[in-house]
């Protein structure tokens, strides 16, 4: 068993004052921000896991004027889903989106619960995307934790340790967790953490949960979103055509449009494959 840390350095008070302070001056405003819609916040949510605000900012809005409610996004192709996803990267968390709506509208009337349990049975949704739909959505008090979260409590409570685990944060996000006000003391959190990554070393560096991306060029990943994008951009096509335009390993290629089946992007019907449903 890891040897526990101790939590050192600020009070929990000038703590707390220091990120409400700084919220109040460098707040950062997102169009997700703005609303407490349920739908519109997981859309945001699904899409900054992993991927650059500046490029959710490129896709939020033309995603919701295509899909401006869960009810349509249920009904909707994922064909379409995936054209407009594209530059995101992840596609499983665009299928993933879909099926949560045809979820919530199977199973839930076309909304969210507000609850984080229940969140978290929908696909693709785990504890720190249910909890911040919870806060965020529904302002409920919960606790999570997520990498710009895991940040600034590192930065300010184990500045000299290292391999620091998720749950010797835990009691001290629990603690200074603003009840009342839970939603902007999520967002003040987010935004220091932000402001950390730019200007200091990563203090997520030292935490036991840290993995480096890996990379893009020459992976699975490059090979499925190749193989996504050339059908969803013009049709159907036959694994020779997938081969040819693509220009990935015949053996590689295969497995790809295997695994893709078999989470449900694409059905094959004789030998053409094509986007599912």
């Amino acid at each position: 068993m890891p040897e526990k840390k101790k939590p050192s350095g600020y009070s929990l008070t000038r703590f707390k004052k220091i990120i409400h302070g700084f919220y109040l001056k460098e707040g950062r405003s997102f169009p997700w921000r703005d609303t407490r819609d349920p739908y519109r916040i997981l859309v945001s949510e699904m899409m900054l896991q992993q991927t650059q605000v500046e490029r959710v900012l490129e896709k939020y809005s033309p995603f919701l004027k295509e899909f401006p409610d869960i009810r349509t996004l249920a009904r909707g192709s994922l064909n379409k889903v995936l054209l407009l996803w594209q530059g995101l990267g992840y596609n499983r968390r665009a299928l993933a989106l879909y099926r949560s709506a045809q979820k919530a509208v199977k199973e839930y009337h076309g909304t969210l619960p507000a609850d984080i349990t229940l969140l978290r049975e929908f696909p693709g949704i785990g504890q720190s995307t249910a909890g911040a739909l919870c806060a965020f959505a529904f302002d409920l008090p919960v606790i999570f934790i997520e990498t710009n979260i895991r940040r600034v409590f590192i930065h300010f409570f184990f500045s000299q340790a290292r391999s620091v685990r998720d749950e010797e944060l835990i009691p001290l996000i629990e603690a200074t967790l603003d009840k009342k006000n839970p939603r902007d003391w999520y967002y003040a959190l987010m935004d220091y953490g932000t402001m950390l990554k730019k200007t200091r070393d990563n203090p997520n560096l030292r935490s036991a949960h840290y993995r480096v991306q890996s990379r893009f060029a020459g992976s699975n990943r490059e090979i499925r979103g190749a193989i996504l994008r050339l059908i969803t951009a013009s049709g159907p096509r036959s694994k020779q055509e997938i081969l040819k335009d693509t220009g990935f390993d015949h053996e590689r290629i295969e497995k790809s449009i295997t695994s893709l089946i078999k989470e449900g992007f694409l059905v094959k019907k004789n030998n053409w494959v094509y986007i599912g449903k």
